[in-house]
Order: C-alpha cells, then sequence, then structure tokens
C-alpha cells in the first residue's frame, strides 16, 4: 500500500482520509459492506468490533460496536443515505433505525473507492455537523485511528 497525502477538507467541519491501496475496489467495498469481514479489521488493534449489522441499501440501517481492551463497548448506530457498489458508500449517524433521529449527530460519511489501474484510490471523508466536533475527532485521534483501520482494511482486502 502506498500512503499519499490526506486529501484536501472541502469545509473547516471536515476530516479526509486517502490512500492508494493496492487491491480492487471490489474487494474493499466488500470489506466494507460484509459484516464477517467488517469485524476483522474496521476498530484500531487492540480494539474489536464483536457486533456488525448491516442493511446495506439507502435507508437501511447499522449497528457497528466496538469493544474496547478494557470490555467497554461503544455502539455505533447509522443509516446508509447512498450506495453505489464498489465506487461509493454514504453514511451518517444522525439517525437511527427506521429513520429515528440520534440523540447527538455526529457525523456524515462519504467513501469512495476510485479505480486506479489494479489499484484503488480509497478517500474517507468525514463530515461534521460542527467545527467543534471536527476538532473533537481530530482530537480523539482521527487520522491515527482511521489510517490504523485503512491498513488493516488493505491488509484484509490483499487475502481476498
Amino acid at each position: 500500500m502506498t500512503v499519499t497525502p490526506t486529501g484536501t477538507p472541502e469545509s473547516d467541519r471536515e476530516l479526509v482520509l486517502t490512500r492508494l491501496i493496492d487491491a480492487p475496489r471490489e474487494k474493499l467495498y466488500r470489506c466494507w459492506t460484509e459484516p464477517a469481514l467488517m469485524k476483522q479489521w474496521f476498530a484500531p488493534k487492540p480494539y474489536e468490533t464483536p457486533v456488525v449489522e448491516t442493511d446495506v441499501r439507502p435507508g437501511g440501517s447499522s449497528l457497528i460496536v466496538m469493544r474496547g481492551p478494557d470490555g467497554q463497548d461503544m455502539p455505533n448506530r447509522g443509516i446508509y443515505l447512498e450506495i453505489v457498489p464498489n465506487e461509493r458508500l454514504v453514511f451518517t449517524d444522525a439517525f437511527t433505525e427506521a429513520w429515528q433521529p440520534s440523540a447527538k449527530p455526529f457525523m456524515t460519511v462519504i467513501l469512495t473507492f476510485e479505480k486506479q489501474g489494479d489499484k484503488t484510490l480509497y478517500t474517507a471523508r468525514v463530515r461534521h455537523w460542527t467545527v467543534e466536533d471536527r476538532e473533537a475527532h481530530e482530537k480523539m485521534g482521527f487520522h491515527v485511528g482511521w489510517g490504523i483501520c485503512t491498513d488493516q482494511l488493505a491488509a484484509l482486502a490483499a487475502t481476498l
């Protein structure tokens, strides 16, 4: 995998991670949409992902539970907004199952998988509701955490 410079945010509420990954986009898309595969890479080790439930369609809900090394569970609920197989996934935590508004919306994620020969230009754009939310996500370790997860994603996709 080749690390490319982080993409340019389109606003002061956005964080971006871009990588050129040595795997076809179909494999990366599978890793993002198949629960058994998501469990293997989604959380930065030593965190785990014991629960992944996805209904990958516009309006479909998801539940992803990350578990910390201390055993604490961090459930993440959301709704898929746009699905373009092997090209684009858009989801948000602004809603939970059945379009119920969440208590505290935090972000919308736009993932793109662009074919680059036999590789994929992978871009994760994470748009936050406020600048403060973006700053909080950055302080939580967005670039390091999402970077580790992207490395894990690339390693898994290489085995498929």
